[in-house]
């Protein structure tokens, strides 16, 4: 849970700063160097905790559509490069969340993409409710 935490907040900073960069050099050209940062940093991590890039080369063995996940990196990169800046980070934020959450209720309820299901309850749809009415009440006020 913690590194969960560590991620809210390290999405909330990307934003701010992602758009601030996007202003001084272009949105598409900070949403590149972001991901080049990004790539150098990851490869420096496996390097050093795995000392091969052989995991990384076996994806490309897998199925196309389990690199679904690097061009949906292209529209979270984008988007929070370039929406803070015209909405704000908060209202970015609570947008954000209120997509994740439709999606992830729809992944855990039909078991999308090999997950185990996990039905949508009514003390699930009430979590939902409340963290709607929650983002509604940020975004509003």
């Amino acid at each position: 849970m913690l590194v969960t935490v560590a991620a809210g907040l390290a999405a909330a900073v990307q934003a701010a700063v992602n758009t601030a960069l996007g202003r001084r050099i272009g949105t598409l050209e900070a949403a590149v160097f972001q991901t080049i940062v990004a790539v150098v940093i990851f490869t420096v991590i496996v390097l050093v905790a795995r000392r091969s890039f052989k995991g990384v080369a076996s994806a490309f063995e897998q199925p196309a559509w389990l690199w679904l996940a690097g061009a949906m990196s292209v529209i979270i990169i984008f988007s929070l490069t370039f929406a803070p800046n015209r909405i704000g980070v908060l209202a970015f934020a609570g947008i954000l969340i209120a997509g994740q959450l439709i999606a992830s209720a729809l992944i855990d309820h039909f078991g999308f993409f090999g997950l185990d299901r996990i039905a949508f309850t009514w003390e699930r749809g009430m979590g939902f409710a409340l963290l709607a009415a929650g983002t509604a009440l940020v975004l509003r006020y």
